[in-house]
């Protein structure tokens, strides 16, 4: 009998455990309905527009800014949050850090100037883009970081459709103090590189910059041109300069360029004027594409290297 009293008063112990538990249970439920809400879309979608116009303010490229703003809204909805957590900050948040972790995925590893030193020389650059990007001033301005580095240069003015372009050329090796190889105007683009590349090798100069002649996708001859430069020069690094304040040109232009002849990394022009520069995250997100260097005014010294820190914090402000 003592046992059988010991087990039914074992159970009924177990049962009011239990009970209380459940109780426990629901209190906290209801703790945590009060405390904390699910996101949901209705909750965000004003937030979520602002953010797309920003974006779009930015120069970030509408079908890039779709396709972000689709992201961030499937990794929100659902998610449980804090009722005093403000929703807005908690959004823009989480977009920078997914932004951020879209230009460290499409990141140079290594930096160029260290890359150069270590390679085989001469080295071989070429740089191309469209006429009026700021092709010329940025050749320049890589001349100055290179020899900042201790590293010595010729320049191969292979644009020999502009004289104007020589011409500048012409006049920044001069200040530079670098040698420059120049063609006859209308002449072989493809026999300048070649020769400035053998001259470089006779002379144990390090780096070889390759000016080309601008172009835009309806320029067929001009583009087989650049084939063939490449053809010939085998550069080891292909830089394609943009211009900040082209916004969806300049992707146009990129994704032109990546079809024709293909490139490794960016360099984006005037970025001083007031351009949010979108267009480093299209190029990240869309093309997979890394811009390595910004140009910031008119000076040698005004080329600094890409910051992924420093692009989302102007992007944001």
């Amino acid at each position: 009998m003592q046992t059988n009293k010991t087990t039914e008063s074992s159970i009924e112990e177990k049962v009011e455990n239990a009970e209380n538990k459940e109780k426990i249970t629901e209190k906290l439920n209801i703790f945590n309905k009060l405390r904390y809400k699910e996101i949901k879309e209705n909750d965000i979608s004003d937030i979520i527009e602002e953010l797309r116009m920003e974006l779009l303010e930015s120069d970030v490229s509408l079908e890039v800014t779709d396709k972000i703003l689709e992201d961030l809204k499937t990794n929100l909805i659902g998610n449980k949050v804090s009722r005093s957590e403000d929703l807005e900050q908690l959004i823009k948040k989480s977009l920078k850090k997914s932004l951020n972790e879209i230009l460290q995925y499409n990141k140079i590893d290594s930096n160029l100037v260290d890359n150069i030193k270590k390679s085989p020389k001469p080295f071989i650059i070429v740089f191309f883009g469209v006429n009026g990007v700021g092709k010329t001033t940025t050749i320049a301005k890589f001349v100055y970081l290179l020899k900042k580095n201790g590293l010595n240069v010729i320049i191969a003015a292979a644009d020999t459709f502009r004289a104007a372009a020589q011409e500048q050329l012409a006049v920044h090796a001069k200040k530079l103090e670098v040698p420059l190889v120049k063609g006859k105007y209308g002449g072989d683009p493809a026999s300048v590189a070649y020769d400035a590349i053998q001259s470089a090798k006779s002379r144990g100069i390090d780096v070889v910059l390759i000016d080309t002649a601008g172009r835009m996708n309806t320029d067929k001859d001009l583009t087989e041109e650049l084939k063939r430069i490449i053809r010939i020069a085998k550069p080891n690094f292909r830089i394609l300069v943009l211009d900040s304040l082209a916004g969806n040109d300049a992707l146009e232009q990129a994704r032109y360029f990546e079809d024709a002849v293909g490139y490794d990394a960016v360099i984006l022009t005037k970025v001083d004027a007031d351009a949010k520069g979108g267009i480093v995250l299209s190029l990240a997100y869309e093309l997979k594409k890394p811009v390595i260097y910004l140009g910031i005014g008119q000076d040698y010294e005004n080329l600094i290297s890409f910051d992924p820190s420093w692009f989302l914090d102007r992007l944001f402000s």
